[in-house]
């Protein structure tokens, strides 16, 4: 592990952030940081991972050194019946909320990607891209929520320029110097503040992450095709998205009725319906 520093930044979980120039992944910084008894909502940050990875083991995270939000949070819980329902859908939730308190010209334009992506307005109009990703893996009762955020970068690699985005290209090139450095730790700082209040503050509400959460709830109410299970299954659903379950499943209405999905992937179709029939066989 390379050479960790602890910076101030005010954690409401009551636990150290701590910074690296570069690593190969934190979330391997995460597991030594549990492995030294760091506390329940300890960070780490950096600022390349030379080797970062997401859900899917052939897509590598992407990023420019210095220009984006890349960190992991190690949540500790007394069993594994005490993680919460849905957690890494209630991170992104945590996520868009804390990119519009960052960036409030953004208000109410995130959306949630079942079942790990955070999407932010393209310049294109009507358009979205993948703004941060979130990968949650478990060690026992211990969770590593490892999050990429895409803040000051403009140019992305050609295989993804037109699937990614950022909070400088949302808001505009111009406003790009508005993105020095070290805003990124704001963004952090905010989305610590807001994901405390999810799980365990004010916003802890029984269900109520599903109402909040499908108010942002990417194609919803729009027909997608849906890879059901590992990339490679073979298994195509069509139908309307139209909501999310109790554990966090994603809910698909098509010609049989109501479909729960816990693994897979969300394609957009070719058509889209803005005002699906509910659900037939999902009980709220």
């Amino acid at each position: 592990m390379f050479y960790m520093k602890k910076i101030p930044l005010n954690n409401p979980f009551s636990a150290p952030v701590f910074h690296l120039e570069t690593t190969g992944s934190t979330m391997l910084d995460a597991r030594n940081l549990a492995s030294l008894n760091e506390p329940h909502g300890s960070v780490v940050v950096a600022d390349v991972q030379e080797a970062g990875r997401g859900r899917i083991a052939n897509r590598p995270w992407k990023s420019e050194k210095g220009k984006n939000l890349l960190f992991t949070i190690l949540l500790r819980y007394p069993g594994i019946a005490a993680i919460p329902p849905a957690l890494t859908l209630r991170t992104g939730l945590a996520l868009a909320l804390a990119i519009e308190d960052f960036a409030p010209a953004l208000q109410g334009r995130l959306q949630v990607k079942w079942p790990n992506d955070v999407m932010i307005p393209l310049p294109k109009a009507g358009a979205f891209g993948k703004a941060a990703g979130i990968l949650t893996e478990g060690d026992g009762a211990n969770v590593y929520i490892g999050v990429g955020v895409n803040v000051g970068q403009t140019e992305f690699p050609a295989d993804i320029r037109d699937k990614a985005g950022s909070i400088a290209l949302a808001l505009g090139k111009t406003r790009v110097e508005a993105l020095p450095p070290d805003s990124r730790f704001r963004l952090l700082e905010a989305f610590l503040h807001r994901l405390y209040a999810e799980l365990e503050g004010s916003a802890q509400t029984g269900d109520g992450w599903r109402e909040r959460l499908e108010k942002r709830l990417y194609m919803k109410g729009r027909k997608v095709r849906f890879i059901a299970g590992a990339a490679d299954s073979g298994r195509v659903v069509e139908g309307v998205l139209c909501g999310i379950g109790l554990g966090g499943e994603l809910l698909i209405q098509g010609q049989d009725g109501t479909e729960a999905f816990v693994t897979g992937e969300l394609r957009a179709s070719a058509f889209t319906f803005i005002n699906p029939e509910p659900p037939k066989n999902h009980e709220e």
